[in-house]
């Protein structure tokens, strides 16, 4: 299975450490060897390096490691590809823009079913069932919230819920970050 990386912090940190990592394990130290990505946030944009090569052969890992990004949310992943060919568009972390912001979504597990997630008008540019859950998760937000949510502890509420149904078709570990919260849903490891 893949491999995640979140920060989150109240003041800009670089991940340069944790990353350098992370990075030995993408073909080095482990099997995730079908590419690699990360996201920063850096103030409303967000900066994103994806790559479907291994981390550990990738001269844009070397780029972000030798590069002390300060931010506050950061998601990171390595692939080991399950589902989707070995490609820069299957590569993780997805953005889209939802209510004016971007959010970033990294997925750990195996989904069943997944093609029969309606994603509305959030598309998969890939063929990972990654991807295709982090539409169908932005639809299903889009769709409750039309407007930029109020009340953000029940939008967590609902995010949990939403994880926990895409739990009942496989494995479902996830970052989601809109740059102001990273939300982690990870599975008991005992299930």
């Amino acid at each position: 299975m893949c491999e995640l990386l979140g920060m989150s912090a109240n003041v800009p940190t670089d991940i340069c450490f944790s990353f350098s990592g992370l990075v030995q394990r993408g073909g080095g130290t482990g099997p995730h060897k079908d590419g690699w990505g990360i996201t920063f946030y850096e103030g409303l944009g967000c900066r994103t390096f994806k790559d479907p090569l291994p981390s550990i052969d990738s001269p844009i890992a070397r780029l972000v490691q030798d590069y002390p990004i300060k931010s506050c949310a950061v998601v990171s992943h390595i692939r080991q590809a399950n589902r989707g060919r070995v490609a820069l568009e299957n590569t993780h972390p997805f953005t889209r823009e939802l209510w004016g912001r971007h959010w970033t979504f990294a997925h750990n597990g195996q989904l069943r079913g997944y093609r029969t997630l309606q994603t509305g008008n959030f598309r998969p540019v890939g063929q990972t069932d990654s991807e295709q859950a982090f539409c169908w998760l932005l639809a299903r937000l889009a769709e409750r919230y039309p407007h930029t949510p109020r009340h953000w502890p029940s939008v967590f509420r609902y995010i949990d819920e939403l994880a926990d149904t895409l739990r009942q078709k496989g494995i479902f570990n996830m970052l989601l970050s809109d740059g102001c919260y990273v939300i982690v849903a990870m599975q008991n490891i005992l299930d």
